[in-house]
């Protein structure tokens, strides 16, 4: 007897339905994406309960008539391949025909439709993959209900996270959607709370100061380059806008969301000598490339895709990336280098001789810095080494100080203990606008940044309203801040920490003296005292040293006058 049989097409649907429907997120994706091949200019999405009670999405599409509503639930049912030949010049979000049936093969689906221009419309009900009704409904465009999620995988459902967690998916699913159709008004209705509302946008950068904010685009450098076969739209981090987390980090390939390492590769590479390397750019990657010359057919899901020459793609990114941040550097330095030059001439830094050293000059064979025995006093003998090293001569020795990973350090053990904050009202309250995922996460955890000494309440429309700070963080960047602690809220925490420390050093990163900002005397006496004054001075709080010591042996060594 064989043992070889051919699986019934309930059990090969919900096979499939494994492959393309993840979790309700990815439901929603695949009914925008329907949407937009019809032609939609708005998409209304409507869940209960994260999307496990029930996920609709509505458009003002083209519809479908009754014969093309029965058959779209067909497995490989679709209206965008006919030939072999198609599969290779794929211009539309779907081609497959799996995710309707595969939706409907493990929940229970409605889906109401008309032609665009048509009184007459179909319903038709189906659960599980079987059709329960049919019946006469007037409607133009289409409304997909999907309710009760896995169903019929009780094992798969409960695999599914918290409300919360799945309902922070949802939304990450809409802004990609939206980032990569501007001309798309989008809106989605949690819960019967309005959640996200973007109007149809002008373009890309306008989408994107809908969805984050007029100060996080002036962040932002604007890159075009265009060679017939294949176009870039980019914006991309200054070099002054750097993240702690790879949040805000956007590939679209003929405007579909996709991962790919050599892209982000070729950004990252772009930044080489300019990036921490503990830092992040932003960068939204619009790429579009003629059909044939990328393969979009390499993932269940479509998250990924395959170059016909990838090493082109990447010198392209490369060389147009490098180029911006060069000439956006080169901007930059300029007032810098000619307060260098008048630093020069005079000859002094912080009212001492002033001179340039290489970074090369030491090795690395150093040790971290020993208390130093210093008159904690207005008048400690400094040089500036670069923009962020200062050296101060001590008893033995040396002592070469990272202005801003010694400010970190002191900042985050303040924020720890909650000593010396003097966090205070702000007379003009700060407005922040944030994504809509972060203004969630945010809102659901104030009472942990009220313990920072960060005050905040809801503003509406994804802006957050700042009513106190602390002294040393009201000149930071504020809503880089809130950015980070979002991420940090959402991600896993490395074991050895706890969730206040993680948001304590991420704050303190932001808020902590930064290159270009020379100290002055008396604010260099006052680091050293306070760093001395943590459990900790030796090192940052990501484990970076704030303090290199050389001793008058090390030096002699170095000079081989032994």
């Amino acid at each position: 007897m064989p043992r070889i049989k051919v699986l019934p097409p309930d059990l090969r649907n919900k096979i499939a339905a494994g492959e393309v429907i993840e979790r309700p997120a990815s439901v929603v994706k695949e009914l925008i994406e329907n949407s937009i091949d019809a032609g939609s200019t708005d998409i209304k999405i409507d869940v209960l309960y994260a999307g496990k009670r029930l996920i609709r999405v509505s458009d003002n599409g083209s519809g479908m008539d009754r014969e093309d509503a029965l058959l779209c639930f067909e497995s490989h049912a679709t209206s965008k391949l006919s030939t072999e030949d198609d599969l290779f010049n794929i211009t539309t979000m779907g081609f497959r025909g799996e995710a309707l049936p595969s939706i409907a093969s493990v929940s229970k689906v409605r889906i109401v439709t008309g032609l665009r221009g048509s009184s007459g419309g179909i319903s038709i009900e189906i659960a599980g993959g079987v059709v329960k009704e049919i019946r006469d409904s007037s409607s133009a465009g289409t409304s997909v209900e999907v309710r009760d999620l896995f169903f019929n995988l009780p094992a798969r459902k409960k695999f599914l996270k918290t409300n919360s967690t799945e309902l922070f998916h949802i939304m990450d699913t809409v802004t990609k959607e939206s980032l990569s159709h501007p001309h798309v008004g989008f809106t989605l209705i949690t819960d019967n709370k309005e959640t996200i509302s973007l109007p149809s946008a002008s373009g890309i950068r306008e989408r994107i100061m809908q969805v984050y904010g007029e100060e996080f685009v002036s962040g932002l450098l604007g890159i075009s380059y265009d060679a017939g076969e294949i176009r870039l739209t980019a914006l991309v981090s200054n070099t002054l806008n750097f993240r702690n987390m790879r949040s805000h980090q956007f590939i679209f390939i003929n405007t579909r969301p996709v991962k790919d390492a050599s892209i982000s590769s070729a950004v990252y590479k772009a930044y080489e000598g300019i990036l921490p390397h503990d830092r992040h750019p932003v960068f939204f990657i619009y790429l579009d490339i003629d059909p044939p010359r990328v393969d979009v057919n390499v993932h269940p899901a479509k998250r990924e895709v395959r170059f016909e020459n990838k090493e082109m793609i990447y010198r392209m990114l490369l060389s147009n990336i490098q180029e911006s941040v060069r000439e956006y550097r080169s901007e930059y330095a300029r007032p810098f280098s000619q307060t260098a030059e008048a630093d020069i001439q005079t000859g002094v830094t912080g009212g001492y001789p002033s001179f340039n050293t290489p970074s090369a000059l030491f090795p690395q064979s150093h040790v971290v810095a020993e208390p130093l025995d210093f008159p904690y006093m207005p008048s400690i003998p400094f040089i500036y080494l670069g923009e962020t090293f200062v050296a101060l001569s001590g008893k033995g020795g040396l002592t070469i100080v990272d202005h801003h990973a010694a400010h970190e350090r002191i900042l985050f053990e303040r924020l720890l203990k909650g000593v010396s904050l003097n966090s205070h009202q702000l007379l003009f309250p700060r407005q922040v606008k944030v994504s809509h995922k972060e203004y969630a996460i945010i809102l659901e955890n104030t009472r942990l940044l009220n313990d920072f000494g960060i005050d905040i309440s809801d503003f509406g429309h994804d802006t957050l309203i700042v009513r106190s700070l602390p002294d040393a963080i009201e000149e930071a960047d504020l809503r880089g801040i809130l950015s980070d602690a979002a991420s940090c809220l959402l991600e896993n925490i490395p074991p050895d920490r706890s969730l206040k420390e993680e948001l304590a050093a991420r704050i303190a990163c932001h808020s902590s003296v930064r290159g270009r900002q020379l100290l002055n005397q008396e604010s260099i006496s006052g680091l050293i005292s306070d760093l001395e004054k943590t459990e900790h001075p030796d090192q940052c709080p990501h484990g970076r040293p704030t303090r290199l010591f050389f001793s008058l042996e090390d030096l002699k060594k170095m000079f081989k006058r032994k």
